[in-house]
């Protein structure tokens, strides 16, 4: 007898938390959703073209000599006309920018591609300038930075390279 109370009590108890559980995660995916749609909501329409990025920065870190230097400034036109990006300078010749060929439709997303030559040893901070015709902001000015660190059989004999 007391097998079957405690085998009822046990079905009792985890049908009540099966049901917590299924609630929890409609709940979640609620929050999720009204998550996203404040963060759509939260970009400023504008009346023209528009360019809101996600980072007007990227930091690199501290990355291995002759690394990787690819990154991607990703970006959206918030405005209502086709945002068309004309130029992107780096500040150096070690900062190459790539720019997209195609005009960025409203509400679209794109992509600024930069790569840094990671054969300098050191920290930089360099820029690249973007030339579009966003309304209000003929130019636009990104900035990306990091450190280098030396190759160890480069460093002289005793010391090691500083690790920030």
């Amino acid at each position: 007898m007391k097998k079957i109370i405690f085998m009822v009590a046990a079905v009792a108890f985890l049908g009540t938390y099966s049901v917590t559980a299924q609630e929890v995660a409609a709940n979640a995916k609620t929050e999720i959703k009204k998550a996203k749609k404040e963060k759509k909501a939260k970009l400023p329409k504008v009346e023209g073209a528009g360019m809101v990025f996600e980072s007007e920065t990227i930091d690199y870190g501290t990355i291995a000599h002759n690394a990787d230097g690819k990154r991607e400034f990703v970006f959206v036109n918030n405005g209502n006309k086709p945002l068309v990006i004309s130029n992107t300078q780096g500040s150096c010749g070690c900062t190459v920018p790539v720019t997209p060929k195609d005009p960025i439709k409203p509400g679209e997303k794109g992509v600024i591609g930069v790569k840094y030559a990671t054969d300098r040893v050191g920290p930089f901070t360099k820029t690249v300038t973007v030339t579009s015709n966003a309304e209000g902001m003929p130019t636009k000015v990104l900035t990306i930075k990091g450190t280098i660190l030396a190759d160890p059989a480069a460093a002289p004999a005793g010391t090691e390279p500083t690790k920030s």
